[in-house]
């Protein structure tokens, strides 16, 4: 699976998620290009990723950063290194 993800910078929060087959990699391009123009013609400076993962689960793992606030990644953090 291909998920499109906006994140908001300051709050490194997901803001908007889609999600695309694998076969559909050039439409998943293009709703990226279409986002990232249209959030800077409105000024918004958040993030937009495309990532490829074979669940939401497994980008969870992989890429939490777009799904905890700080306090939860330095919670997971610490208890992987305990």
């Amino acid at each position: 699976m291909i998920f499109l993800i906006e994140s908001d910078r300051p709050g490194r929060r997901a803001i908007t998620r889609d999600t695309f087959d694998d076969s559909d990699f050039e439409r998943a391009k293009n709703a990226r290009l279409e986002l990232e123009l249209s959030l800077n013609r409105a000024g918004t400076d958040h993030e937009v990723v495309l990532l490829q993962a074979s669940s939401e689960d497994a980008l969870r793992q992989t890429h939490r950063r777009y799904f905890e606030d700080m306090k939860e990644l330095i919670r997971h953090t610490a208890e992987a290194s305990s």
